[in-house]
């Protein structure tokens, strides 16, 4: 047996149904927080939380791509030389 409930409803009177909280203050709060952002431009300190927010293990993890980034680039030592195979 299949049943198809069509509700015509606005967004708002969903929520209401719903019993959600209204978080309009809190958008708009947040909009212009991102407006002031795109008009300022974003620095590099504001990058480096959002990824570390984004990369699994919070700063845990940004640590350890920034020392695979920095073992990529000197060559795979710490010290910026270059080793090889040889003894």
């Amino acid at each position: 047996m299949k049943f198809n409930i069509e509700v015509d409803a606005t967004p708002e009177e969903m929520r209401r149904l719903l019993g959600l909280p209204d978080l309009t203050e809190v958008h708009e709060a947040y909009l212009g927080q991102m407006k002031s952002v795109m008009k300022n431009g974003v620095s590099p300190e504001m990058m480096e939380g959002m990824m570390r927010n984004w990369m699994p293990m919070g700063g845990q993890g940004m640590d350890v791509v920034k020392d695979l980034l920095g073992a990529f680039t000197s060559g795979g030592s710490k010290s910026g030389t270059r080793t090889t195979g040889g003894k």
